[in-house]
């Protein structure tokens, strides 16, 4: 009850909101736009979500039902058509209809561009696992679940219409109406300002686009409502309790929380989390496909290593694409190895236990993914056969079938390395003070005794810098009181034997590839062969 994770913190407001409503269920919602498709703020939402919604059956003994709906706001029109879709030019007659109404671009099975979408999230969340119910709008709209309360919006039209209009600018006012008719004619959602709204007869007269005027019903789909009030509308018809939304969104809040209060309903608890950014700091955009895309974030890496990605400080700005995938790998592992070490107050703040309620299914690795990383650079191995030769070397009686988590990891050591490493690898050539410490270093690898362990190779390493200045560090203190080592050293390891900036701890690098095969890779960077090979 006393965890700081913030999982707790939301699912605690949830607890006192029920015990304030009296409800028996907690609902919790996701929403998703279908413009584009799905990328891995989508998914995030409804892995944070899950997270809050799992504390919550915590808190609750799993006492009080739950459901999580995952909304698709697909009878929206189509105001541009999106960058990274196959023959642009062909859905310009679709522009401005229900997305649900535009033709699939992408071929296949899927009748609708926001069916193609719908099914690409749902197939990623139950590859997950996700407990999820996926919600259409159209068809909310059209079998006339959101009657009831579209009743009640054209009863209080000039109550919402005050709430709107102050946000608005003078030009946007003078048109705005919070009902979107759906062109009998066109088939377009139309922007266009109403002439009359009957609240007693249900229906909303406006001008269609050719100038006829135009009677609908606010029910059975043949209007929808504009995102904001949407937003209000949804909460109160369904009886959300919890969603979480961007920063995006968060300035709207307010106008959503009162529509939502307007229609009868009470507005939801809120948590509203940072944007992720691309790698040069822009926001990403399902549109422009600027961002990760979940099925890339799997080529490279686990659905758990995302998991971690989504729980970590969700309120802070967040750079997502490639670079960012190994740490969370190897943070991911990490965080499972100690679970099984930690009391029980401590496992409720590490991330393993909101990724899998409660139940991390492994409990580490023996070789972590940043050493796999650089084995795979080392050796240039392209298969798994090759560097599983060094894995039962280095921790004997490990195998693919005993462990098959690293047999997965190795995999995907083997597609990122090929992706991502081998085209940034740049070699270069020692100067004479680095020639000199790695002469220095092959013949301290030479003297070591059979079966020597990473730390005492890490040692030998460092044995090898601390005489040399280029090498000393004031700052750290060695073993005899006299300076440490600077990272410089293992920098220039890295940058002259393998052809990378940085790598991990260079004592466990030489255990995994090994003694020798470390020794001939600096003979072969001494006589410059090296770069050649890359």
């Amino acid at each position: 009850m006393a965890s700081a994770a913030w999982p707790f913190e939301e699912a605690r407001k949830i607890v006192q909101r029920l015990e304030r409503t009296g409800k028996r269920e907690a609902l919790f919602e996701t929403g998703y736009g279908p413009s584009g498709l799905p990328h891995i703020g989508t998914f995030g939402e409804v892995a944070r979500t899950t997270m809050v919604r799992n504390a919550f059956r915590i808190l609750t003994n799993d006492e009080i039902p739950t459901r999580l709906i995952c909304f698709s706001d697909d009878m929206d029109g189509m105001r541009k058509i999106p960058d990274n879709v196959p023959d642009r030019a062909a859905l310009e007659p679709y522009l401005q209809k229900p997305l649900t109404d535009v033709p699939n671009p992408f071929g296949g099975e899927y009748e609708s561009f926001a069916a193609h979408n719908n099914a690409m999230l749902c197939r990623f969340l139950d590859t997950f696992g996700f407990e999820y119910e996926f919600a259409s709008a159209t068809e909310y709209y059209r079998a006339g679940r959101f009657d009831e309360v579209l009743l009640r919006a054209a009863e209080r039209y000039d109550d919402i219409m005050a709430v709107m209009l102050p946000t608005l600018g003078p030009e946007r006012q003078a048109t705005y109406s919070p009902f979107l008719p759906i062109s009998p004619k066109s088939g377009r959602v139309l922007y266009v300002p109403m002439k009359h709204v009957d609240a007693k007869a249900g229906t909303v007269t406006f001008l269609d686009e050719d100038g006829t005027e135009t009677t609908l019903p606010v029910t059975g789909g043949a209007v929808k409502l504009q995102w904001k009030p949407d937003f209000g509308m949804r909460w109160a018809a369904l009886g959300v309790d919890f969603e979480m939304f961007g920063k995006d969104h968060q300035t709207n809040a307010a106008v959503y929380d009162r529509i939502c209060e307007i229609l009868g309903g009470e507005a939801p608890e809120h948590f509203v989390y940072e944007l992720f950014l691309d790698a040069e700091g822009a926001k990403i955009s399902k549109s422009k496909g600027n961002g990760l895309s979940i099925e890339e974030w799997l080529t490279y890496a686990s659905p758990e290593s995302l998991g971690l990605y989504m729980f970590n400080k969700p309120r802070a700005a967040k750079r997502l694409h490639f670079d960012v995938i190994p740490k969370a790998v190897e943070d991911y592992y990490a965080f499972a190895s100690a679970f099984d070490r930690q009391d029980a107050k401590s496992r409720l703040q590490n991330p393993v236990f909101h990724i899998h309620n409660g139940e991390p299914p492994v409990k580490g690795i023996a070789v972590p993914f940043a050493l796999l990383l650089n084995l795979v650079s080392a050796s240039n191995a392209s298969d798994a056969r090759t560097l599983w030769g060094f894995i039962s070397r280095y921790a004997p009686g490990v195998t693919a079938e005993t462990d098959p988590e690293l047999d997965r990891l190795v995999a995907y050591a083997l597609r990122y390395f090929e992706d991502f490493v081998r085209p940034t690898k740049r070699f270069r050539a020692p100067d004479e003070i680095e020639r000199g410490a790695l002469e220095a270093l092959e013949a301290k690898l030479g003297s070591l005794p059979p079966g020597v362990d990473a730390g005492a190779i890490q040692d030998a390493v460092l044995d090898v810098a601390r005489p040399l200045p280029r090498y000393q560090d004031a700052k750290k203190k060695g073993p005899d009181g006299g300076p440490g080592v600077s990272v410089e050293w293992f920098s220039a390891l890295y940058q002259v034997l393998i052809g990378q900036e940085r790598g991990p701890r260079f004592g466990s690098f030489v255990a995994l590839y090994g003694v020798d095969e470390t020794r001939r890779l600096i003979r072969e960077a001494l006589d410059g062969k090296l770069g050649s090979a890359a």
